[in-house]
């Protein structure tokens, strides 16, 4: 019987989990045990005796846990001490990236353990259920929504009253993947007047079908990859990008940034002349923040303050909906080992030739 554990992650930067009590039964479906960290989930309002009801066990110990696992699930890259208590020859399974990370997975990799990196999963249909990117994205673009919200001083929707009209508060959404598409509906059931702009043509379609307006660069491309990520935009596109938001952006209260591009630094779109053109009250939110940030001004859990306008960012924002992100985030770690698990054989089988399995395993040095 294989054994998949997981431990707490640092719980000042990471509140979400790997494991929940719904995934602990599916796992005990599938044969397998669960070891898991004392307390693993309390500070989630998971007590251990919900996922002791589902079959887990709980040990005091991080490295009894890791020691004992043959399969260690995770969201965040695990410390050297981590690292030196996982077994050989073990797998590893979370959202690891291959650039920050490195020096880590390169430790874990010496030690022969199979590393598989969610971030790095193929944009095809058989791999949607496993799409950690795309259902922490969604959390994502609606946080950012209610965040700004919070520290905008005014209504969003349009208010008819006997004193007089409110005007909707016009929310503008840069980036239109996930984390965007989801900022549009969200802002929009909230009330506001809302567009967006994307490099990719594709994205004017799912705007539109959101009730946003969509907001194109003349005689743009169509600058997406074949997985369905950005592409870095030429000088000439950005040169004509920034023409048109700097006469854009200062006619909007609140302004969400969430414009990234795979393995490269965020693309800086808004410039700090744009962002001295906006009404004091307004509201920049940058999602990109982590990666360099998409606007002037912008850093990680600070609110800067500009003229009036507020700049902002998370560090996490998924730790003000960890419960949340939790739960789908479970799903996707469950659903992908799902996949690994080969039900001839009743047994964990890394075949190669399976599409998702070959790219997300990271085993040779990088």
């Amino acid at each position: 019987m294989k054994i998949i554990g997981s431990v707490k992650e640092d719980l000042a930067s990471e509140k979400r989990i790997s494991i929940t009590p719904e995934t602990v039964k599916k796992f005990a479906e599938l044969n397998f045990s669960v070891l898991l960290e004392k307390n693993y989930g309390e500070h989630l309002g998971i007590s251990d005796e919900e996922f002791k009801n589902k079959g887990a066990t709980l040990y005091a110990s991080v490295k009894e846990v890791l020691e004992k696992s043959q399969i260690i699930l995770k969201v965040n890259c695990p410390s050297n001490d981590e690292i030196n208590s996982i077994k050989d020859s073990s797998i590893l399974i979370g959202q690891f990236d291959t650039y920050s990370d490195r020096e880590m997975l390169n430790k874990l990799i010496k030690k022969n353990i199979n590393i598989f990196s969610l971030n790095l999963l193929p944009r095809i249909t058989r791999a949607q259920s496993m799409d950690v990117l795309s259902s922490q994205a969604n959390l994502a673009g609606y946080r950012a929504v209610i965040e700004s919200i919070e520290e905008f001083d005014k209504a969003i929707p349009m208010m008819m009253t006997a004193a007089g009209t409110i005007t909707p508060a016009k929310v503008f959404v840069i980036g239109a993947g996930v984390a965007g598409l989801q900022a549009i509906a969200t802002a929009k059931r909230l009330g506001a007047v809302v567009s967006a702009t994307d490099v990719r043509t594709i994205a004017k379609e799912q705007v539109e079908s959101l009730g946003g307006k969509f907001l194109s660069v003349e005689g743009a491309e169509n600058l997406e990859t074949s997985g369905g990520y950005a592409k870095e935009a030429g000088e000439d596109f950005k040169k004509k990008q920034a023409e048109l938001l700097k006469s854009y952006i200062k006619k909007n209260d609140i302004v969400i940034c969430t414009a990234l591009v795979p393995g490269k630094k965020a693309p800086r779109i808004i410039s700090e002349e744009m962002v001295k053109s906006m009404r004091p009250g307004s509201i920049i939110y940058d999602l990109a923040v982590n990666q360099g940030g998409n606007s002037a001004f912008s850093q990680a859990d600070k609110v800067n303050v500009v003229n009036g306008v507020k700049v902002m960012g998370a560090k996490n924002i998924l730790n003000k909906l960890a419960l949340t992100a939790s739960s789908l985030y479970a799903k996707n770690l469950s659903n992908f080992l799902n996949n690994l698990y080969d039900t001839e054989k009743k047994d964990i089988y890394i075949n190669q030739e399976d599409e998702i399995i070959n790219k997300t395993l990271i085993n040779k040095e990088l």
